[in-house]
């Protein structure tokens, strides 16, 4: 079946070529999907699209209309698919539904580590040969409670991480996790986790009742010094009041791995290029903020595994086959 793959990056090419073993023949593009883009599709019977990619309404009319049966996420995440649209137009929507979690949950933990101890301003400060020590104090995990908004599986395994180092763990879920309840987690109202929790992992999708989950209203709520951390989806976070709660000291760190406006700016080399978000600048510049560019999931085995999938999910669709990854 002739794919062409949408936003790829070398790395893309590489993991899913080896995945692929000749069964499908991969046609790539580093062109990101969207309206303009879509005409790129003709021809294809199938598309795979990465997070940033845009399978709107519109953009799913345009590729209908060109032959387009599949589209397949390398992604578990699917907020960027109207699936309504695509139920419709009878389009086969699949994704990623499991990939590696622990490359998402040992970033989480990475980047809580980093911010407690102010790894990442040391870091900078000894390559300037500055060797002191003043402003880099940090703070024991140990006897923390840490809060965790979503406990499926990468938020279950950040729990067991952070259960190692002897600290206090409050859920919050729709369904409580029992392998989470076996590591003595009490699963407490949102507003309850919030006020008592000295750190705050996000690990749920986005969907239109989590969008701006962390706003003005549960900045406030959360314990004055407590540290956020947002590894899952960057609309999750209202940014502008992100930004006023770190301006009055509410919070005392924040690490971020995605950001709600970070299509067109994540994955790319803009080093040589005028920063034109006046948000996203705004939030560089506070030193108790650690940013990253969408890399939780970057493992040799989570790509490994998506890749996997992402051909298993084509030559499903090519059976007449549905699995575990069909949304539509």
């Amino acid at each position: 079946m002739d794919v062409l793959v949408y936003d790829t990056k070398k790395y893309d090419r590489e993991t899913l070529c080896a995945a692929n073993n000749d069964l499908h023949r991969l046609h790539f593009t580093a062109a990101q999907l969207n309206e303009q883009t879509a005409s790129l599709a003709e021809g294809f019977p199938a598309i795979s699209i990465f997070v940033n990619d845009d399978a709107s309404a519109p953009v799913l009319e345009r590729l209908a209309g060109l032959g387009v049966k599949l589209i397949t996420l390398r992604s578990t995440g699917f907020n960027n698919v109207d699936l309504e649209t695509a139920k419709r137009l009878g389009l086969t929507v699949m994704r990623v539904a499991n990939y590696s979690p622990y490359a998402v949950a040992e970033f989480t933990l990475a980047m809580l580590l980093a911010l407690v101890r102010r790894i990442h301003r040391a870091y900078n400060r000894v390559r300037e040969g500055n060797f002191a020590l003043d402003g880099l104090q940090g703070r024991d995990i140990h006897g923390m409670t840490i809060g965790i908004i979503g406990t499926g599986r990468i938020g279950a395994i950040f729990a067991r991480l952070m259960h190692g180092f002897g600290v206090t763990l409050l859920g919050f879920d729709q369904r409580p996790n029992p392998a989470c309840v076996e590591l003595g987690m009490e699963y407490v109202a949102l507003e309850t986790l919030l006020a008592r929790s000295d750190v705050v992992s996000l690990h749920v999708p986005l969907l239109p009742e989590t969008y701006h989950l962390i706003n003005a209203h549960t900045l406030a709520l959360m314990k004055r010094g407590a540290v956020l951390i947002n590894t899952s989806r960057g609309a999750l976070v209202d940014t502008e009041a992100l930004i006023e709660a770190l301006k009055t000291g509410h919070l005392s760190a924040v690490g971020l791995d995605v950001y709600e406006e970070e299509d067109g700016l994540f994955f790319r080399d803009r080093s040589e290029q005028i920063l034109t978000d006046d948000v996203f600048a705004r939030l560089l510049t506070f030193p108790n903020v650690l940013v990253t560019g969408h890399q939780a999931f970057f493992t040799q085995e989570a790509l490994t595994q998506i890749a996997e999938t992402t051909i298993r999910n084509l030559s499903d669709f090519e059976a007449g086959r549905r699995n575990e990854n069909t949304l539509t």
